[in-house]
């Protein structure tokens, strides 16, 4: 039987679906900085550029995405469409055209946001039962969801809390291989390899956890995988396999075949950030902070830490009030300019 859990901790939602302790689905849902995937905008076209297919735009909040369009467009003029990338790898929001709204608008506005990551996974797994571990939260969820949540003590016991961190590592055992993972803003390198002596068949092997663990991460874009202990000139024989572990990836990625040096081409689409980019941002660190502090009941009034860590907390209110909420007392803010990105303390 599948489940849905979503362990709640000050400015978001840690979600997995989970069957027979396979984990099937992981991700994260940030209420106060939510990615915006599929969100629906009248956004204002700013530069028109035919060359790349599109115009620039500004959103509601002076935030700035790419029109994706062929349709002739005039700058200043406001336009309606929905998100179909998040923000990620350095890179803006990416859009499309989308219908009228039903009404008029005169400036750019956030017309409706998108589903969330837990109503996304909900839909997908549509007779999981949702397990919640806050009820305030519960409560702030889709009606159409009410009939399936029930609340918990915990969402995550330490197994789940262990698998999804290991989520966040650069180095997966596939059993008889081991992938070291290299995401770079413009493609992700996967590498092969092996204790042992790997061959054609532990290549083969490695293809269904590896194609797992692209689809929990949720790595996406161009992906290249360097296979071990096969000749380059036998490597294209390896790709129909590669083909048949990822057919039941929701997003549908494209096997491309073999570059000409030996590398497995994989293009996925981008929809909403990778696992690996937000578990480390400032804004994933900080909230990772947050939660330590009261796992551990540390004492203190005082959080101390570097210039990124406090931009990211101070930018997301929602997540300090719930913080404060759940520990009862108050916390007080310090930049330390000297210290490391990711140093922190409490006094």
């Amino acid at each position: 039987m599948i489940e849905i859990r979503a362990a709640c901790s000050p400015g978001e939602l840690r979600i997995a679906a989970i069957e027979n302790d396979t984990f099937l689905y992981a991700g994260l849902w940030r209420l106060g900085q939510p990615d915006g995937f599929d969100d629906w905008h009248i956004v204002r076209i700013q530069t028109i550029a035919p060359a790349l297919g599109g115009a620039f735009v500004t959103l509601f909040n002076g935030q700035s995405g790419f029109l994706s369009s062929r349709k002739l467009m005039t700058e200043g003029a406001l336009v309606s469409a929905r998100v179909t990338r998040s923000a990620q790898n350095g890179k803006g929001l990416r859009l499309r055209p989308a219908e009228d709204p039903p009404s008029s608008f005169h400036e750019p506005a956030l017309i409706q946001h998108g589903m969330s990551p837990l109503e996304e996974v909900a839909n997908r797994f549509q007779d999981a039962t949702i397990f919640v571990d806050d009820a305030a939260i519960a409560a702030r969820l889709p009606l159409h969801l009410r009939p399936r949540i029930k609340t918990c003590l915990n969402a995550f016991d330490s197994t789940i809390e262990t698998e999804f961190d290991e989520l966040g590592s650069n180095t997966v055992d596939l059993g008889l291989m081991t992938a070291s993972i290299f995401p770079t803003p413009a493609l992700v390198a996967i590498d092969l390899d092996s204790h042992k002596n790997p061959d054609f068949k532990s290549n083969v092997s490695s293809f269904a956890p590896l194609s797992r663990q692209i689809a929990l991460r949720n790595l996406s874009g161009t992906l290249l995988i360097d296979p071990a202990g096969v000749k380059t000139r036998k490597r294209s024989a390896l790709v129909s396999f590669l083909q048949d572990a990822m057919k039941d990836d929701p997003l549908k990625p494209n096997v491309l075949g073999v570059t000409p040096s030996g590398l497995l081409e994989i293009t996925r689409p981008r929809k909403r950030p990778p696992l690996h980019e937000l578990l480390t941002s400032p804004h994933g660190q900080a909230l990772n902070i947050l939660r330590h502090i009261l796992r551990e009941n540390r004492s203190g009034t005082k959080l101390t830490a570097s210039i990124p860590l406090i931009t990211a907390l101070e930018n997301d209110p929602l997540a300090l009030k719930d913080f404060i909420s759940r520990r009862a007392s108050p916390i007080e803010l310090a930049i330390n300019p000297n210290a490391a990105p990711t140093e922190w303390r409490l006094s």
